[in-house]
């Protein structure tokens, strides 16, 4: 499925924020000179502005302009954005970023399975455990289950590249929203066996169910981080009441 004219209009203005072509503090240019620089409507610039805005990278001020308030996260965290996969995340954060497939199966959905996902039971989900190296060390341990029916034909080829790409670009699915939690637990085995923890006897752990545009939860993921390499952004907007 194309991507909208303003997602692209998004991702190159958040690129330019990123690499600090937009410094912060920064104005962002007029949306007269955005409208004819991308060859666009005004309603198309005001989308791409309003998903900045929605990332916490710029504000809108009135009389005043779009001011940058990106500031880049310190250079030793991975950084969580919104609903990425962890490729798309690793090149946002600049690191060099590879996959290992420790285990791919199919399972079914039994009642406790269904109280920690989500899952209805006696579905059929696929397993998936995965290390994640970042500039080739072995830092977050992945934990996901995708229902069978929604996603087919999973390979270890395809969870080593993006499952994500698998599911927008070949499956024309639209992933829409995600449920996180976030977590301190002590490590486990499994942590200790394919990561490198050090002294470390904790992790920090993203759980998430992820929905797709028919409302269905097709994946519950388990993210393990170390604790010294990973930090989490979020933008809140104060609501009058």
């Amino acid at each position: 499925m194309p991507r909208a004219k303003y997602q692209n209009i998004y991702q190159d203005l958040n690129e330019k924020i990123e690499n600090g072509i937009y410094a912060y503090g920064d104005l962002l240019p007029s949306e007269n000179i955005l409208v004819t620089q991308y060859d666009c409507s005004r309603n198309t610039v005001r989308r791409a502005i309003a998903a900045l805005a929605e990332d916490g990278s710029v504000q809108s001020i009135h009389g005043v302009g779009v001011r940058v308030i990106y500031q880049p996260p310190a250079q030793t965290s991975f950084s969580l954005g919104g609903i990425e996969s962890f490729k798309e995340s690793a090149e946002r954060n600049n690191r060099a970023h590879s996959t290992r497939v420790l285990q791919l199966t199919k399972l079914t959905v039994d009642e406790r399975i269904s109280r920690r996902t989500g899952f209805p039971k006696g579905e059929t989900v696929w397993f998936l455990q995965r290390v994640r190296y970042l500039d080739g060390r072995p830092l977050i341990l992945d934990i996901n289950m995708f229902l069978t029916r929604l996603v087919p034909d999973l390979t270890v080829e395809i969870a080593e590249h993006s499952v994500y790409d698998y599911i927008e670009n070949v499956l024309g699915m639209t992933i829409v929203t995600s449920k996180r939690s976030f977590a301190v637990e002590h490590v486990t085995e499994l942590d200790e066996k394919w990561l490198e923890m050090s002294d470390y006897n904790c992790m920090a752990v993203i759980s998430g169910q992820v929905y797709n545009s028919d409302g269905i939860m097709f994946e519950y993921t388990q993210s393990r981080h170390r604790p010294n390499f990973f930090s989490f952004h979020d933008t809140a907007i104060r609501k009058k009441r």
